[in-house]
């Protein structure tokens, strides 16, 4: 809550000195400086200018409480909704075009309304001797004060209203309101809108202001200023905006070229494309922010190869510890391994995808850690029970592989550890799965895995021949494994061969 009342307090504390500024520094001097009329006249002015802007505080303030309640709500409610929350944080960040529409209308409107009727009033009833010409002018120039206090405002509000909305954004994270914090991140008001107005406005608001206080001056003093004088002024404030535009333009492209190519290389970089901005073009603050980014890349890379030889060390790890266990698992899964990425390759996967693959297949009897020794050792046939306890090792493995965090490393290696006992007729286990329902690295260490299963010696039966297994593969070819990988693997022993022979 103390955020919120420092907020408030600086945005009155701006608003006060925008309203000095543009209502009275700028509004009330060029009515004294301009104005040739007598002292009861301008002092009467003066008087309406005053009630004027009571009346114009009361409806602004109206407005400035509707458009701060959804952000009140979330300091002194203890218990808001997440849509409640959004909303609230999407008024914080919009706070600023917020007081622009309320300058521009109860601001503008309730200050212009009621001082032209009292003028007008107390002309008609000869209280006041002005000319009717006087309250276009006053019109013209409370609209050029309420855009030159709505631009002040602005910028003022824009770097009032960050630390409240850092505190929102702390608030939804303690409440779990991530979402509502993402949906919030648009952009608002275009770097190109924001600095093309600004420029604009600067460039062409004195003009217009000398145009008005001469204008003003030379009507009261009676001169003719349609004569060759428009015609110069027309000249100077066409200049005025062209200069305003193409600077603004020239301006705003250059930041917003700068700013896209950030963009760009951030973009890569979320792809895990980490890309450095080698030419380093900019000669002012884009030029840091080039050189930060870099360093930010070199230790996005440098964290990313300490992560990939953390997981190339945990599989070694738990390798070896199957090793330490059963030194026919060790050897086969390096096998299994090896094979199930000639397959990969085969089907065209990139280099990304087979070491993703190579993981998932070497890994893939990690679940036998936690079968016991006199099952796993054993040198005979497993009775039932014996081999449903064999039969619980995939998801053993998953879970074990799922210990490890962050899980996103690891989580495309456990549809394999899980389901490379799955078969496409749906028999297989633990799952039952069927067809192509079964994980794609499952369909391919099936293969692997059975090829050199039948193909291995162990300690009650030596193993068979290639040609024997190639078989086998053949006949359980749509039933017990995938098609596909049976024919990729086949035409991989082949290969072999033709290059034993050569």
């Amino acid at each position: 809550m103390r955020i919120y009342d420092e907020t408030l307090k600086k945005l009155f504390i701006n608003y006060t000195i925008g309203s000095i500024l543009a209502v009275v520094g700028v509004g009330s001097t060029l009515m004294v400086m301009a104005l040739n009329i007598r002292q009861v006249d301008l002092l009467m002015l003066l008087l309406i200018q005053f009630f004027s802007f009571c009346i114009m505080l009361f409806i602004e303030y109206r407005a400035f409480q509707k458009d701060i309640y959804p952000i009140r709500l979330v300091f002194s409610e203890t218990k808001v909704t997440e849509e409640q929350f959004y909303w609230a944080l999407v008024q914080a960040k919009r706070f600023p075009l917020l007081t622009v529409k309320r300058i521009a209308l109860p601001h503008f409107l309730g200050l212009s309304i009621p001082a032209v009727a009292m003028t007008l009033s107390l002309i008609f009833i000869d209280v006041l001797h002005i000319p009717y010409m006087y309250v276009v002018y006053a019109l013209f120039g409370a609209l050029l004060i309420a855009m030159l206090h709505a631009m002040i405002e602005f910028f003022l509000t824009l770097r009032t209203m960050r630390p409240l909305i850092h505190e929102m954004m702390q608030i939804g994270r303690m409440h779990g309101f991530h979402e509502a914090i993402r949906a919030t991140n648009v952009v608002y008001v275009p770097m190109k809108v924001k600095i093309g107005l600004s420029v604009l406005f600067i460039g062409i608001f004195p003009v217009l202001l000398f145009v008005l206080a001469t204008e003003v001056k030379w009507f009261a003093e009676g001169k003719n200023t349609f004569s060759g004088y428009w015609t110069w002024t027309i000249v100077v404030l066409v200049i005025s905006i062209l200069f305003s535009l193409f600077a603004a333009r020239v301006l705003s492209e250059d930041v917003e070229r700068s700013i896209e190519d950030l963009l760009q290389y951030m973009s890569r970089v979320q792809k895990k494309e980490y890309e450095l901005m080698c030419d380093n073009v900019y000669i002012d603050e884009f030029s840091e922010l080039t050189n930060g980014f870099n360093h930010m890349v070199d230790a996005i890379v440098e964290r990313d190869e300490k992560n990939k030889q953390l997981l190339n060390s945990f599989i070694s790890v738990m390798t070896t510890a199957l090793d330490a266990r059963d030194e026919y698992t060790a050897g086969h899964s390096q096998r299994v391994a090896v094979y199930a990425v000639e397959i990969g390759k085969r089907l065209g996967m990139t280099v990304e995808q087979l070491t993703r693959l190579y993981r998932s297949a070497i890994l893939h009897d990690i679940g036998k850690i936690g079968i016991p020794d006199h099952i796993l050792l054993k040198d005979g046939k497993l009775t039932d029970d014996e081999f449903a306890w064999i039969k619980k090792h995939p998801i053993l493995g998953e879970n074990i592989i799922r210990q490890v965090q962050p899980i996103e490393e690891v989580q495309d290696l456990l549809p394999g550890i899980r389901s490379h006992h799955e078969r496409i007729d749906g028999k297989g286990y633990p799952d039952g799965l069927r067809g192509e329902d079964i994980p794609l690295f499952g369909r391919i260490i099936a293969v692997a895995d059975a090829f050199d299963a039948m193909t291995s010696d162990r300690p009650y039966r030596k193993g068979m021949n290639v040609e024997k297994a190639i078989s086998i593969l053949l006949e359980g070819r749509g039933t017990q494994w995938d098609a596909q990988m049976v024919d990729c693997f086949i035409a991989f022993l082949q290969e072999r061969e033709q290059e034993k022979v050569s």
